[in-house]
């Protein structure tokens, strides 16, 4: 049995690192571990709320599209001082990526953000609490033999795991993100596979990270609260001579979890930039971001159906404690993140720019997690006999079985943007090419049960778990391999090793035929090539796979421009999915059962208004949409395996949104959305006419605040919002759902002077009980009633 290693929490020092008052730009943009035993003891952590964004005056690469049409007006129309009204209005936000480049007004598609304002009061820590400010984002935990975890979303109700960006280009690691580097977020609703590749059949993630700019600022902050919650942030921001800029910004972070017994997490990063020919021709931008974190991964409680009942539901929800964890003191979810970003513009004229953006990513990680089951007895004697239920902690799924995950990836994407006039009608190009590797290699450990055989269950109890597991041991990599999970049709694999290269080219084209109506075109093709094999066990002899597959995505967008501040438009896009592309954040990308299917195919048709009122003050957006999935793959609940590839899915629903500020102080941004998302197809006639799982029918989010007094001494904002998701189904036969969630939150603050500001932030006031992390048997039970004190420094 491997000893028990101490893993100090971060402490004083390196939290008092937060304190530092180093800067935040006013214009800023946006390890192979050995087994380890889970802390005794809970965790601590901490959290930052930087300063709020003021009203600024920015420039936005959009056109004036009621200008002329003619080369001349062409050229006074490139770019033009732009007053933003609001920094909580989203239609003013840049997309921020080279293939989208103009602002979330003039892109014609379902888009939601989250701002830095919004994020700083709500004072998020993590991606994950980022998005909940967004309808039809769901997170979800990873299941079958290997498990999962890290930052799993859906949106729509479909998987954006492999959908995750960083300025544009796919971050392939499997980790929980800290946000403490994000400048905004933008969640780009539906197929988007001409602008991002394969996937993104429920759309995509990108993160606009901090970078260096021009101009010196200082910042720091430190947080403390609920749980032994305590965590602390720097930026720092200096200009080197006429065009350079270096900023760093860093995070140390310690919790425990409230509602939770046993789960905390620590980690701590830092994520430099040095920008070179700020406001030249040519500018070169280089971004490093390390990540730690050692967590203690949660995979909730068990959905049960009450006998008498038909429908499964969380087994709270029927009074077993919330806090209640049934993990062991092996569960660990350790990693370390290193990504190498440079990203090169260069203006040939005031017509044509040359982008071109690489990166390199490196990924460590050990991974072990309970997956706690209540088979029918287990349910039967929690209302009959409950002293005696008990929870199978191996599950039903044929694992968990922990490993050491180490990846590495590279991606070169290469584009132009041209405008150019031929006669009346102008056009804007944009092509490029796209190349990335992702590599993916498993090391699986095994358990045993006091060194002679592994048959033996993993239990406890389910109403007063232990942690301890009296005979239970983790191998070394070349121990019990006789006691590694037994894979049908592969055998009992020690080592799994998966690669795919993807290269694909894009063009699109936007041509106004008048100065108020404009078409766009585009499509990419992907050369899809990737490889899976699993091997080195007892039994079996081993697998390997291969897969290729050519994709082609179009996409055609209708845009109606009566002026600056509206845009009407209709958008109809293609996406596709090909086996294989999950290679870090799948158990098995490839297997024997799916050889020879299709891949899926998804198609969005989408209706939908923009319009930027009052000034800028405020913005609102409305849209309809359709989106239909064939060839759905369908992942069988009791074993993990992909069954069906003919399934045809569909969402259409309703998307509404307002942002800025409603009077003079008074902020706000709410969403809504509904879906009515059903199964139309399937090989399995029962299926037909039920709902998508993880697709909530009804989805809001609202958060406002008001300022009494700024820039006075008795100055003060309060404010707060409401997070609200119908319940959702967890099976695709409508057996198992959560109940719907209901999260209260507020936060009230003081600046002192110019640089210094307190808040106080409360989540979940009525401390209901809600869920986080969703899967087809498990609930993850959200945070409780929890306080953050913060104080920040900004100069």
């Amino acid at each position: 049995m491997h000893p028990k290693h101490s893993i100090r929490p971060l402490g004083p020092l390196s939290l008092a690192a937060g304190l530092t008052l180093v800067g935040t730009a006013a214009h800023a943009q946006s390890t192979s571990h050995h087994h380890k035993t889970r802390h005794s003891q809970g965790r601590r952590n901490a959290t930052s709320v930087p300063k709020e964004t003021p009203k600024t005056t920015a420039l936005t690469p959009h056109s004036d599209v009621q200008q002329a049409s003619s080369v001349e007006a062409s050229a006074a129309e490139a770019e033009h001082l732009h007053v933003v009204g609001s920094p909580m209005n989203i239609l003013q936000t840049p997309m921020g990526i080279s293939r989208l480049p103009d602002d979330v007004l003039h892109t014609p598609q379902t888009i939601n953000v989250v701002p830095k304002v919004l994020m700083e009061q709500q004072n998020v820590k993590s991606l994950d609490e980022a998005l909940r400010n967004v309808p039809g984002v769901t997170a979800s935990v990873g299941e079958g033999e290997g498990g999962m975890a890290g930052d799993q979303f859906l949106i729509r109700g479909f998987s954006a795991s492999n959908d995750i960006y960083e300025n544009g280009l796919r971050d392939f690691g499997v980790y929980t993100r800290d946000s403490f580097d994000y400048d905004h977020i933008t969640v780009i609703k539906g197929p988007s596979s001409e602008v991002f590749g394969n996937g993104t059949t429920g759309g995509a993630i990108n993160i606009t990270t901090k970078v260096a700019h021009l101009g010196d600022s200082y910042s720091g902050s430190f947080s403390g609260g609920s749980a032994d919650y305590y965590r602390g942030t720097l930026d720092f921001n200096k200009q080197i001579g006429e065009s350079t800029a270096i900023r760093i910004t860093g995070m140390g972070n310690e919790n425990n979890t409230v509602g939770r017994n046993d789960v905390y997490s620590h980690r701590w990063g830092i994520a430099p930039s040095i920008a070179f020919g700020l406001g030249k021709r040519t500018t070169l931008t280089l971004e490093y971001l390390h990540q730690t974190s050692n967590n203690v991964p949660d995979y909730g409680v068990p959905v049960i159906t009450k006998p008498g009942t038909k429908v499964a539901v969380p087994i709270t929800e029927y009074g077993l404690n919330r806090n209640n964890w049934y993990g062991t003191t092996y569960d660990q979810d350790a990693s370390s993140v290193d990504m190498l970003t440079a990203r090169l513009k260069f203006d040939l004229n005031k017509n044509i720019t040359f982008y071109n953006d690489l990166r390199g990513g490196k990924y460590s990680r050990y991974f072990s997690a309970s997956q706690p089951g209540c088979d029918t007895t287990c349910a039967t004697d929690f209302f009959t006999n409950p002293s005696a239920a008990v929870v199978d902690r191996r599950g039903h799924l044929g694992g968990p079985e922990p490993y050491q995950q180490n990846d590495w990836s590279v991606q070169d994407v290469f584009s132009g943007v041209a405008k150019f006039s031929t006669g009346s009608i102008r056009h804007q190009i944009i092509a490029g090419v796209d190349i990335e590797h992702v590599y993916d290699r498993r090391t699986n450990y095994a358990y045993n049960f006091n060194g002679q055989n592994g048959t033996k269950a993993d239990t406890t109890s389910l109403l007063n778990p232990s942690a301890t597991q009296p005979g239970l041991l983790l191998g070394s990599a070349s121990q019990y391999s006789y006691d590694l999970v037994n894979v049908s049709g592969v055998g009992q694999p020690r080592y799994k090793t998966g690669d795919a290269t993807d290269v694909g080219a894009f063009f699109s084209e936007q041509f106004w035929l008048t100065s108020w109506f404009s078409v766009r075109g585009g499509f990419r093709w992907d050369h899809w090539d990737s490889h899976y094999a699993a091997n080195g066990g007892e039994a079996g002899a081993g697998v390997s796979y291969g897969q290729t597959q050519d994709t082609f995505n179009p996409s055609v967008s209708l845009m109606y421009t009566p002026n600056s501040n509206l845009m009407v438009y209709f958008n109809w896009a293609q996406s596709t999915t090909p086996l294989g592309l999950y290679v870090t954040n799948g158990t098995e990308p490839l297997k024997s059962s799916t050889e020879g299917f299709s891949p899926e195919r998804s198609s969005l048709y989408e209706l939908g208004a923009k319009y930027n009122a009052f000034h800028g003050r405020m913005g609102f957006t409305a849209s309809v949409f359709r989106l239909e999935k064939g060839n759905a793959m369908q992942t069988d609940a009791s074993t993990g395996d992909v069954t069906s590839s003919s399934d045809r899915q569909r969402n259409q629903g309703v998307e509404l949104s307002v942002s800025g500020e409603i009077l003079k102080n008074w902020t706000m941004i709410g969403t809504y959305a509904y879906y009515d998302a059903t199964t139309v197809s399937s090989l399995t006639a029962a299926d037909v006419g039920k709902r998508i799982q993880y697709a909530p029918k009804n989805s809001a989010t609202l958060w406002s605040t008001y300022t009494i007094a700024p820039n006075r001494p008795w100055n003060l904002t309060f404010g707060g919002g409401l997070t609200w998701r119908d319940g959702v189904w967890l099976n695709a036969a409508n057996t198992a759902r959560v109940p719907a969630t209901m999260e209260w939150d507020a936060v009230i603050s003081h600046n002192f002077g110019k640089h210094w500001r307190i808040a106080m932030n409360g989540y979940n006031l009525d401390n209901r009980l809600n869920y986080s992390n969703l899967f087809s048997d498990r609930a993850t039970p959200a945070v409780g009633r929890s306080f953050l004190a913060n104080i920040s420094a900004n100069y």
